[in-house]
């Protein structure tokens, strides 16, 4: 566990920078120091012993630093790795811009935490299934190996730009960004 001045220990370690971006943590590979009382929710809010944190610059802050490796979640600085737990996906995509149409188009999210994301070959949008309810999750992937859960309006927002392509036989309705068509769905018979 975790003493109360954890958080703001981690925050005083990361690296202030000359120049715009995130920090390399691809770089950095501190050794492990335990798990921090800290959650992101589903609906992109983050939690530290149980309370909101209601700075949004703190959560922009933490959201610069956080890394996945396996299926675990980190906050890395250069000299400490601290686990922390993420019910869905670290960012939630909150805003969508749509540019030109078609084969052309253009799709770019913005998250919770004010990233932007043009989905495309490298950041592909997915939409996994719920096995008993078959309710879809669509994302898209934001940076390494992170993503952000496609809010619900946003999402509606995909089908109506959905348009249908012939996969493996199948019809699926899907739509276009960056030259690659993301399938968000079958089209109904």
């Amino acid at each position: 566990m975790t003493t109360p001045g954890k958080a703001s220990d981690l925050l005083a370690q990361i690296p202030k920078s000359e120049k715009k971006g995130l920090p390399p943590v691809h770089l950095w590979n501190p050794d492990f120091c335990g798990d921090i009382d800290m959650r992101i929710a589903r609906d992109g809010s983050w939690f530290y012993m149980g309370t909101p944190i209601g700075r949004k610059p703190m959560v922009k802050l933490f959201s610069t630093i956080i890394r996945r490796d396996g299926d675990d979640y980190f906050l890395i600085t250069p000299v400490e790795k601290v686990g922390i737990r993420v019910d869905d996906a670290p960012f939630v995509a909150v805003s969508l811009q749509v540019e030109g149409e078609g084969e052309a188009q253009v799709l770019r999210f913005t998250t919770n935490v004010e990233d932007e994301t043009i989905a495309g070959a490298e950041h592909p949008l997915r939409v996994a299934l719920d096995a008993q309810t078959q309710e879809p999750s669509p994302y898209v992937h934001v940076r390494s190996n992170l993503e952000a859960l496609i809010h619900r309006n946003v999402f509606y927002q995909l089908v109506e730009l959905a348009v249908p392509r012939e996969i493996g036989g199948k019809t699926w309705l899907g739509v276009w960004s960056g030259g690659q068509f993301f399938p968000i769905g079958l089209q109904p018979d």
